[in-house]
C-alpha cells in the first residue's frame, strides 16, 4: 500500500502555486509604492469614507491590503523600490497621515518594508489579530491595515521591534536635497 503523503504534498504545492499566481495577477504591477515630491497636508481629524469611495481612490491592490487587511507578496516590486529609497518620510496612501521615517528604516530581509519605530506614534495604532497570534498595525487616522509588528526577534535596533509594513499602502516623500551653494557673486 502506497502512502498518500506525496500526493497530498503535490496537491498542496499546486494549490499554493495557484494562490501565488492569482496574487501576482491581481496586483497592479504598474503601480509600485506611491511617491510624491511634496509632503501631503496632514489630516486634522479622523478620516472615514464609504467603501465605494475607498474603491474609487485606491488601486485594487491598495484597497485589498488597506481596507480588507490583505498582505502583498514578499520581495515584490514595491519592496525592491523601498530598498533603493534614500532618506524621506512615509505617509498613509489612503489619508496622507505621517507614519514612518527612513531614520527608523532597516533591512530585516523579510521581503517587506521594515521600521523599528513609527515616526509619528499618534498616527499608528496596534491591536491583536483575531487569532491572537500577531499584533496588527493600522493607521490611527483612517484605520487602514498597514501590516504587523513583531518584538524580541533580536534585531540590533533601539526598540528590538519590527514594524513589517505593506509597501503598497505607503506614500514616500524624499527629503529635499539642500545643495544650495552660497552665491559667489556677493559683494565684499
Amino acid at each position: 500500500m502506497k502512502s498518500t503523503a506525496p500526493l497530498i504534498r503535490r496537491l498542496f504545492l499546486l494549490i499554493f502555486s495557484a494562490g501565488i499566481a492569482f496574487h501576482s495577477l491581481a496586483a497592479d504591477p504598474k503601480k509600485p509604492m506611491s511617491t510624491s515630491e511634496e509632503p501631503p497636508a496632514q489630516p486634522e481629524k479622523k478620516v472615514t469614507k464609504s467603501d465605494a469611495d475607498w474603491k474609487k481612490e485606491l488601486t485594487p491592490e491598495q484597497y485589498r491590503v488597506a481596507r480588507q487587511s490583505g498582505t502583498e507578496m514578499p520581495n515584490g516590486e514595491v519592496y525592491q523600490q523601498f530598498k533603493k529609497q534614500g532618506s524621506g518620510t512615509y505617509y498613509c496612501v489612503a489619508c496622507n497621515a505621517k507614519l514612518f521615517s527612513s531614520k527608523e528604516k532597516f533591512d530585516a530581509r523579510c521581503g517587506w518594508p521594515s521600521f523599528y519605530d513609527p515616526a509619528n506614534a499618534k498616527n499608528v495604532k496596534t491591536l491583536m489579530d483575531p487569532d491572537g497570534m500577531r499584533l496588527e498595525v493600522r493607521c490611527n487616522v483612517c484605520d487602514a491595515h498597514l501590516g504587523h509588528v513583531f518584538s524580541g526577534e533580536g534585531f540590533n535596533t533601539p526598540t528590538d521591534k519590527r514594524y513589517c509594513i505593506n509597501g503598497i499602502v505607503l506614500k514616500f516623500v524624499p527629503d529635499r536635497a539642500t545643495d544650495e551653494k552660497p552665491d559667489s557673486k556677493t559683494k565684499k
